[in-house]
């Protein structure tokens, strides 16, 4: 197992060149975490967590992702099985309901978590903290997709209070995460586009989301930290909003949007590519391919600064483990999956 060193994601995050191979991933899956960070009974909280640090130190990661705190915004019941409707859940629809939201008390909010792990932590190890959420995919939990459309039309005064809202949350939220020692970098995680456009038109964007994103961005560069979005869908029309709000670094790639490559190619001189191999080529293609392409996007793109190997999105339950270790083998040759 090599040794975590948390450098070598600053260097990548500062668009300069790692001196090995460097890994990013947004989050893996149980049956990884308990391969990898060992069986755990009875599993809890801050036990979970001890799991998750534990599998991403042992795959060679520099870091390990996680939640500051258990901070989540009040819903109406949601039917959840493999998928759900983004209509579903609102809690604030009219003026009305938004007056009577009991928004979090983030005088409340408990950060106790950072500290749990933050001693666990192995020498030259840092935690990465992600949100709950980011402000679009809250605003759209609170309103319902449908409704925000209309809002968008009949009532934009509403949404402009409701994305307040949560703007105002979640930059309190990264404020006192970013305070931590433990905590080297931040993840603003909130997906924005589908397969062609993004989810609002930009100028909605512009007007409604992207302040709030401004605020996170300066929360996390006034304690020096570095931050980055993860955002999936088709962002094209707003990646030099994301360059001018100053976001480090970008994850979330789709072959059938845009090749990881590409975006480097077009972007990577102004804002760091994190991750890029596809989801479904993880699930569909050979160890030996998936080993193939990781070698072929480090040499092309790790090799010039800016650039950490990892998939287009996360690693969900249903991509193959050896698909994962193939993918991960540049940087822990002894977790190459062996022939059959």
């Amino acid at each position: 197992m090599r040794t975590p060193d948390f450098d070598q994601l600053l260097a990548v995050l500062k668009r300069e060149v790692p001196d090995r191979v460097t890994l990013f991933e947004l989050f893996l899956n149980e049956d990884l975490y308990e391969l990898l960070g060992g069986p755990m009974k009875p599993r809890n909280g801050s036990e979970a967590k001890r799991q998750v640090l534990r599998a991403f130190c042992g795959a060679g990661y520099d870091y390990a992702t996680v939640h500051g705190s258990s901070l989540r915004f009040r819903q109406q019941p949601v039917e959840s099985k493999q998928t759900r409707s983004l209509n579903q859940g609102a809690a604030i629809v009219d003026d009305a309901s938004f007056e009577a939201y009991q928004w979090p008390d983030m005088d409340q909010e408990d950060y106790h978590i950072l500290d749990v792990l933050g001693a666990d932590l192995p020498p030259d190890m840092k935690l990465v903290v992600m949100g709950p959420g980011g402000v679009l995919e809250n605003v759209i939990d609170l309103m319902g997709y449908d409704n925000l459309c209309y809002a968008l039309v009949d009532n934009p005064e509403l949404v402009e209070k409701v994305a307040a809202g949560v703007g105002h949350c979640l930059a309190s939220y990264y404020r006192h995460c970013a305070a931590h020692p433990a905590v080297g970098a931040l993840i603003s995680n909130d997906d924005w586009g589908f397969k062609t456009q993004t989810m609002l038109a930009p100028t909605d964007m512009r007007r409604y989301i992207f302040p709030h994103h401004e605020e996170i961005v300066q929360t996390a560069h006034a304690r020096k930290k570095p931050i980055i979005l993860h955002s999936c869908g088709n962002l094209e029309m707003v990646m030099e909003d994301i360059i001018a709000m100053g976001y480090d670094a970008r994850h979330s790639y789709e072959d059938a949007i845009t090749p990881v490559e590409e975006v480097y190619e077009r972007y990577g001189s102004r804002i760091a590519v994190l991750g890029g191999i596809d989801v479904d080529f993880l699930c569909r293609a050979s160890s030996q391919e998936v080993e193939a392409r990781s070698r072929w996007l480090w040499k092309n793109l790790g090799r010039r600064g800016g650039y950490a190997l990892g998939s287009g999105n996360s690693i969900p339950s249903y991509v193959p483990p050896e698909s994962f270790f193939a993918m991960i083998s540049l940087a822990n040759p002894q977790l190459r999956p062996q022939p059959h």
